[in-house]
C-alpha cells in the first residue's frame, strides 16, 4: 500500500483464509448450547457464473470430485442459479456430519482459487435449525475472510435480527465474526435455508 492509498483512505483487502471454514464444526458446539440451533447438513458456495469452458471444466471437476466421495449417503452435490443470477454449489450432508460438510465447502472454494476462479467466489454458508422452526445460515465472505449470522424469518422477506445478534454474541470467540453489519448480506432464497 503507497502514500497514495492511505491518503485517499483505500485500504489493503483481507485475504481470504479458506482455513476459518474448520473452525464450524466447534462453532457448532457453542450455537446449540447458546441457541439451539443444530446443523441441517446442507451447505453451499455462492459464486458469479462465468461463462467459458475453462470454468466449465472446473466446475465438473468439483463436481466429480465431490460425487465420488464414497461416504455420501444423500443426493449428490448439486449446481443451482437463484434469481439474481448467481451459481450455487449445493452440497448435502447427514446433519450430524458437519466437518464432511466443511470439506466440501472447502474443497469447492479451494478448486476455484486454484484455478483463478477466486474474485467470482461470493460466500459459503452453511444451515441450521431448531425445534421451533428458526432457520440460521453461517455465512463465510469469502473477501473478507469473516462470517456472520443470517436468520430469515418464515417465507418474508424480514429477518430475525435479535436472533442473528444474539448468535454473533455468543460465537464471538469461536469464529473470526464480520463487525461491519453493514456487510451482513441478505442471501434470500440461498439453497439450505
Amino acid at each position: 500500500m503507497g502514500l497514495l492509498d492511505i491518503l485517499l483512505g483505500r485500504t489493503k483487502p483481507v485475504a481470504p483464509d479458506l482455513d476459518q471454514l474448520f473452525a464450524l464444526p466447534s462453532a457448532a458446539i457453542t450455537l446449540e448450547a447458546a441457541a439451539g440451533l443444530t446443523p441441517t447438513g446442507v451447505g453451499a458456495v455462492c459464486f458469479a457464473t462465468v461463462e467459458g469452458s475453462a470454468f466449465d471444466q472446473t466446475h465438473r471437476e468439483v463436481q466429480a470430485l465431490l460425487d465420488a466421495d464414497t461416504d455420501r449417503t444423500g443426493p449428490p452435490v448439486e449446481l443451482t442459479r437463484d434469481t439474481y443470477g448467481y451459481s450455487w454449489l449445493v452440497s448435502h450432508r447427514s446433519p450430524d456430519d458437519l466437518s464432511a460438510l466443511v470439506n466440501d465447502l472447502h474443497a469447492v472454494n479451494s478448486s476455484m482459487e486454484v484455478n483463478g476462479f477466486g474474485p467470482q467466489l461470493l460466500c459459503s454458508l452453511a444451515g441450521f435449525t431448531d425445534g421451533d422452526g428458526r432457520r440460521l445460515a453461517l455465512v463465510y465472505l469469502y473477501k473478507r475472510g469473516t462470517f456472520y449470522p443470517f436468520a430469515p424469518l418464515g417465507t418474508s422477506q424480514r429477518r430475525d435480527n435479535a436472533l442473528e445478534l444474539q448468535v454473533k454474541a455468543a460465537l464471538v470467540n469461536d469464529l473470526r465474526v464480520e463487525q461491519d453489519l453493514s456487510r451482513w448480506f441478505p442471501v434470500w432464497g440461498a439453497p439450505g435455508l
